[in-house]
């Protein structure tokens, strides 16, 4: 029998510690691993796509959130709260409903992705628009920790970090090794939960762990310059973040692994948003191309001859539609409905 849809905390039951939580599930993890001609040929690698975006909720913050739910409801709490710039909100607002709770959600106000926002307001999350920016709202999120009732579902969570690990745990399963992985860097759990999965795995699997890439935005990319950036500014969104909670245990990753990291602009983020839909059929967000842009923007000085490369794309592009309307929208023919007008439509050189 196919075992479909199980969900990370009973296919990797063994290499979680949930200290007695029961197991609960959307179906999250078991996401796509697919090879790409495009960006294969443009490095000379073997390149994959880990397409995190068909997660329950669009992004790879489903694989953390379900076991900072799952610890949540053992302590017995009944709100989930985080500062969100989308995907998270929308993820713990999912499982929220889902499982009986409350969310609540602080966000900055204005410049959040609609998608995201939609989200969580359909599966009835209470949302607070602060002045602020997401640090700021990071802030006061830090200062519910005390309060009885409450569960903090951001990735200051270490619960998250364990279940985001996983999706290291399946790039092996599926391709035994690989010599570096790109990843978008926004609060940097992701790339710390990354490398965690590495190197628990490595000692199961017997492979070496594979060299970090991480990719911020110019415009929100402290770690890159190495200080805070108090006004953060990228079309980005996801990754339009000042000062990472997991700055440090980010900068432990990319030293273990002997990796990097590297900052692409908006405009490099947008070029490879559209060749990833164009050339590749997929459609992100675009915080989730910075991995793609950086690593082609590496590759001009860097040898990734017949190397094994995976990037993470990170969330689904219908997280913030308003970005392909702006820069991947194509033409609409207007024809009479006869097959003669729709052919030539069809056939009209563009």
């Amino acid at each position: 029998m196919i075992n479909m849809g199980i969900g990370i905390l009973h296919k990797y039951k063994d290499h979680i510690d949930l200290d007695g939580a029961a197991p609960i599930s959307m179906g999250e993890g078991d996401t796509p691993l697919i090879y790409s001609d495009y960006l294969s040929k443009e490095t000379g690698a073997s390149v994959y796509l880990k397409i995190e975006g068909c997660n329950p909720s669009g992004s790879f913050k489903d694989r953390g959130m379900v076991v900072a739910v799952c610890k949540a409801l053992q302590k017995n709490k009944k709100i989930l709260v985080c500062a969100s710039t989308g995907n998270t909100s929308a993820s713990a607002s999912a499982y929220a409903a889902k499982f009986g709770l409350t969310s609540a959600i602080i966000i900055p106000s204005g410049n959040i992705a609609k998608g995201k926002l939609a989200q969580a307001m359909a599966f009835g999350a209470k949302i607070i628009a602060i002045d602020g920016s997401f640090d700021d709202a990071l802030n006061i999120v830090r200062k519910l920790e005390n309060e009885s009732s409450i569960e903090i579902v951001n990735s200051i969570n270490p619960h998250r970090i364990e279940g985001q690990k996983t999706a290291a745990f399946e790039i092996i399963d599926s391709l035994g090794s690989i010599d570096y992985l790109c990843i978008p860097v926004g609060n940097a759990g992701n790339i710390s939960a990354y490398w965690k999965g590495f190197k628990e795995y490595s000692s199961l699997k017997n492979f070496d762990p594979p060299k970090m890439l991480g990719f911020q935005a110019e415009g929100a990319a402290p770690i890159v310059k190495g200080k805070v950036i108090d006004s953060p500014d990228t079309i980005a969104t996801a990754i339009r973040i000042g000062n990472p909670a997991s700055w440090k245990s980010a900068g432990i990753a990319l030293a273990e692994s002997n990796g990097s990291i590297h900052s692409v602009t908006d405009d490099e983020i947008i070029e490879s948003y559209v060749n990833l839909a164009r050339k590749d059929g997929v459609y992100c967000e675009p915080a989730s191309a910075a991995g793609i842009a950086g690593l082609l923007k590496l590759s001009k000085k860097v040898d990734f001859n017949e190397k094994k490369i995976t990037c993470v794309v990170t969330g689904n592009g219908l997280k913030d539609p308003s970005t392909s309307e702006k820069f991947a929208s194509t033409n609409i023919y207007p024809a009479k409905s006869e097959l003669s007008e729709v052919l030539e439509a069809i056939n009209k050189k563009v």
